[in-house]
């Protein structure tokens, strides 16, 4: 039995929006009972190679708001992402919303300010977000209350946020047939990982569960949406009573054979400024590329 104060009874509705060049799914959430909405996991596009930005997939989700006549309140980040880039300040500029994110992202900004070599100009006390969730926080989405579980694992600041029955779980879970994110990054622990997930299973079997990336692994087609009844009895690795050393054991041993997210670098110096494109003592946007850093 969860501990945790969901209530299952409130349906959100969710739309979902897949970016194909990262395998992220983004969502718009509903209180059923008002215009209100939130944003999850928003991207802003990045052609790497060339330098460019651009804003399709962000735009996309404020059609989608304006054209339903929703209120945007919150645009939540599960963690700080490696592999895409945040659209948050391009979403909160046309929409308004408050920016959040998990407390530990101050572990985030300080280990990886070291990394891209960032000045003392460069916070690192989340104040770039507008809030800061601790673990079992509440915040209101219109009249639908909204929670935070502190899932740390993949990232020390990972958060799965619960909004009626849909509990949004950034990198903490995939798919069934996709087992779980790697625990490899700095701060990252796969012991840690497996006690998150568990948090996670222990909310009632028919909660709704939101993946924040799919792969469509063995070709089937991108999926987003599952149950914990489903994750407990079919995750490749954890679920059917699967062991925290078994856990440990398997991705200790797979992650090591994992190459970096080909976004890492501008993923991680863009999200830990809360979709803030960094820049040089001009003021113009530039990324840096750490050496042997990573």
């Amino acid at each position: 039995m969860s501990s945790y104060p969901i209530n299952i009874s409130i349906k959100p509705e969710v739309k979902a929006f897949f970016d194909e060049a990262t395998n992220t799914i983004s969502y718009v959430v509903k209180d059923p009972s008002s215009a209100s909405c939130a944003i999850v996991d928003s991207v802003m596009d990045i052609d790497y190679a060339a330098g460019r930005i651009t804003y399709e997939h962000a735009d996309r989700m404020i059609a989608y708001i304006e054209e339903n006549s929703l209120q945007l309140e919150w645009i939540i980040e599960t963690h700080v992402h490696a592999d895409h880039l945040s659209a948050a300040p391009y979403i909160q500029n046309k929409l308004g919303g408050k920016v959040g994110i998990g407390d530990k992202i101050m572990v985030v900004q300080e280990t990886f300010g070291k990394v891209f070599n960032e000045g003392t100009e460069f916070q690192r006390d989340g104040s770039q977000f507008d809030a800061l969730f601790k673990d079992g926080d509440t915040y209101q989405i219109g009249n639908m209350k909204a929670f935070t579980i502190y899932t740390p694992g993949h990232t020390p600041a990972c958060m799965v946020h619960v909004m009626g029955d849909a509990a949004f779980v950034g990198d903490t879970l995939f798919m069934p047939d996709g087992g779980s994110a790697r625990a490899d990054f700095p701060g990252g622990d796969a012991g840690e990982l497996y006690d998150s997930i568990m948090k996670v299973l222990s909310l009632p079997d028919e909660t709704r569960l939101f993946m924040c990336h799919d792969y469509g692994p063995n070709g089937r087609e991108i999926m987003w949406e599952t149950t914990v009844a489903d994750e407990k009895r079919d995750n490749i690795h954890v679920g059917n009573g699967k062991t925290k050393d078994e856990f440990v054991k398997f991705r200790t041993e797979r992650d090591a054979q994992l190459a970096m997210p080909k976004l890492i670098i501008p993923s991680l110096q863009v999200n830990m400024r809360a979709g803030e494109i960094p820049r040089d003592d001009d003021g113009a946007p530039v990324i840096k590329v750490p050496v042997n850093k990573l």
